[in-house]
């Protein structure tokens, strides 16, 4: 009986294989940064056409033009009728990057002023921001979408009452989206999932009927004198359904449940037997395996329903399926009103901090620890990247999980307090255990979990920029590289990624001297004075010089092999600085660039999809209203949730 009801079920996943195939095609938008629409007044269609005319056409036209770009036409406006931008707007996308990250115009050719450069920038993205906005924020389709990983084995944590990690055998998911993994691009099912669910259900199961507290809370009714097991079965696969399904089962759910348990009593004669086998076919159906909302065929934009709301709110914030409270608004029909929402979301962020300066089981943590990992790439450490032995002297396993969780406990703290999100770039705390406090030198009394600790000039420390796990995985194992740690910031913090190096141009030399830093920067100046490589590099290089003063694991160096750490650095344009804390400045100079990349990334996090142009309005829109607001945290998570695409789907028709 267990196997016969298995296999129902997973061929009941298949027939949902083409309905989720046909809804996991999403456009996605490349993280062109553009400029609030204070700046409206400022998009010249003139000024884009001279600045294209002056600096771009030589190169970018005809049969030849460069990378296949051809910009003749824009010289003097599009067929007399202007830019035209919204049937061009992928070739703008180009210009806009390639343009802010410095490698258009390459230095060797007639190159703009900064006062030239920014006019330009913001009149073309100004235009492209008009037109895509034109009509609006526009929500994507209804979800349907497979529980990720992590999202699989909090669900099966909540909804049994045990603490046992129920998807350990499952499969890795990859990123999709936003760069993800809660992507409904890339979370398909196929059979060889439906069996590895099977198997992880019937293990669960086996746990929670195992926990006295566990069972207890499952069988909320039992055969007795007063009811059949027909009828105590009823009472509890109706609630169980409900959580499962995270909605209200309905009756022909129930009563096809209800079957299904008949057969398995028939077969086993154990009520606890019989609604256990049962409870694993519920959790082998798409009901709870995927995130499914009904699609909109009213051929216009809704919202979409209460417990949708609430299911769209816990996998954002928990990552799990939504508790009591969130199911009970949901069934008051109350989760549409703002002040109720806005209340939820704090409730949700709440992570209390004890006199021991230590954060315990807040959910909230699920939220910190996928994005932040996924967000910053340190989710390698330990795997993609492990550090070479000979180098990295007292790596053990307890500094990696200190390494690990510093960004995670430091993210969850500004969530829970409501901080500034600009503590990002720099900041007066962080977040350490025993080990980690004595690789960064500060003193104190810390334990295994991480601790809140003030941070003073001395340490070094603050921001992003200062935390090992960062400045590991934008390293080599064997030595520190200032041009992927340049990399990192201008991809992970600016969202302005270099373009990829030319196939024909020869990786930097390695040698004896490889490790040091002045040896290092002679070589990468060398490596610019090819023309090729420079428009690049002018850009990434200084960027990772100026963290020279910490090595692979991110400890403090004054000097390497007796030679002095050189840090100064000169960005294109002229902007000069020497060491961290100057780099960190000139980063707080770029705040609104990083705050736009930082809530294009949330944003695409929330919507569990990559980003479409008319999300960029929703974007925009939640920048200005952080810059109002003192960059708040719980504003930006609030101004997400309570946005068109978070709260509305479209119809099915506009989403073929």
């Amino acid at each position: 009986m267990r196997q016969l009801s298995s296999i129902r079920i997973m061929l009941s996943v298949r027939e949902h294989l083409p309905v989720f195939t046909a809804f996991a095609s999403i456009i996605v938008l490349s993280n062109s940064c553009l400029l609030p629409l204070a700046f409206a007044d400022q998009a010249s269609p003139e000024c884009v056409m001279k600045f294209v005319g002056t600096f771009c056409v030589d190169c970018h036209q005809g049969e030849d033009a460069e990378g296949g770009l051809r910009l003749e036409e824009f010289e003097n406006g599009l067929n007399e009728t202007g830019l035209n931008i919204g049937d061009h707007l992928e070739t703008w996308k180009k210009v806009v990057s390639r343009t802010e990250n410095f490698s258009m115009p390459p230095r060797e050719a007639d190159v703009p002023d900064e006062s030239e450069r920014v006019a330009f920038l913001e009149s073309i993205r100004n235009l492209m921001l008009e037109t895509v906005c034109d009509n609006g924020a526009q929500p994507g389709p209804a979800q349907l979408r497979r529980l990720n990983r992590t999202e699989y084995a909090n669900t099966v944590r909540d909804l049994l009452g045990i603490h046992v990690n129920a998807a350990h055998s499952l499969p890795f998911d990859g990123a999709g989206g936003e760069g993800f993994d809660n992507a409904s691009e890339t979370l398909f099912i196929s059979p060889i999932y439906a069996e590895k669910y099977i198997d992880a259900a019937g293990e669960a199961l086996g746990h929670a009927f195992n926990d006295p507290g566990a069972r207890r809370r499952l069988l909320v009714a039992e055969p007795d004198g007063s009811r059949t097991a027909v009828e105590a079965a009823k009472i509890v696969l109706k609630k169980f359904l409900t959580r499962a399904f995270r909605r209200p089962a309905t009756d022909q759910e129930i009563a096809e449940y209800t079957a299904v348990f008949e057969n398995a009593f028939k077969a086993e004669d154990s009520f606890a037997g019989a609604i256990e086998m049962t409870m694993q076919a519920a959790m082998v159906s798409p009901k709870f395996l995927m995130l499914y909302e009904t699609p909109n065929a009213s051929g216009e934009t809704v919202e979409v329903d209460q417990y949708e709301l609430a299911a769209r709110l816990s996998y954002f914030l928990w990552a799990s399926m939504p508790d009591d409270e969130l199911m009970n608004l949901a069934a008051a029909g109350k989760l549409h009103q703002r002040e109720v929402l806005d209340g939820q979301v704090e409730r949700l962020l709440h992570s209390r901090i004890n006199d021991e300066g230590l954060r315990r089981n807040a959910k909230v943590r699920e939220f910190a620890s996928s994005f932040m990992d996924q967000w910053l790439g340190t989710r390698a450490l330990g795997r993609e990247f492990i550090p070479d032995p000979k180098v990295a002297k007292g790596y053990n396993s307890e500094l990696e999980g200190g390494m690990k969780y510093e960004p995670v406990f430091f993210f969850e703290d500004i969530l829970s307090d409501n901080r500034s999100l600009l503590n990002f770039i720099d900041s007066d705390f962080t977040y350490v255990n025993r080990e980690l406090a004595s690789h960064y030198r500060i003193r104190g009394d810390f334990r295994e979990q991480p601790k809140r600790t003030d941070l003073e000039k001395e340490h070094n420390r603050g921001g992003l920029l200062g935390m090992g796990a960062v400045l590991a995985v934008s390293s080599h194992p064997y030595r520190t590289s200032p041009v992927l740690r340049g990399k990192w910031i201008l991809e992970t913090m600016l969202g302005t990624p270099p373009p990829p190096p030319p196939p024909d141009v020869p990786a930097l030399e390695e040698g004896d001297g490889a490790n040091v830093p002045s040896s290092l920067r002679e070589k990468l100046e060398q490596h610019r004075a090819n023309a090729t490589c420079a428009s690049c590099h002018d850009m990434i290089d200084p960027l990772g010089f100026g963290l020279e003063n910490y090595d692979l694991l991110g400890r403090w160096r004054d000097e390497v092999a007796g030679q002095p750490i050189d840090t100064r650095g000169e960005l294109p344009g002229g902007k000069t600085f020497d060491g961290h804390q100057e780099l960190k400045s000139l980063l707080m100079d770029r705040k609104d660039q990083f705050i736009r990349h930082f809530v294009s990334k949330v944003l695409g996090y929330a919507l569990s999809r990559g980003l479409t142009e008319e999300d960029e309005c929703v974007v925009e829109e939640v920048t200005k209203k952080l810059a109002d607001d003192g960059y708040k945290a719980q504003t930006l998570i609030k101004e997400i949730v309570w946005s068109t695409p978070f709260r509305f789907k479209a119809p099915v028709a506009s989403h073929p």
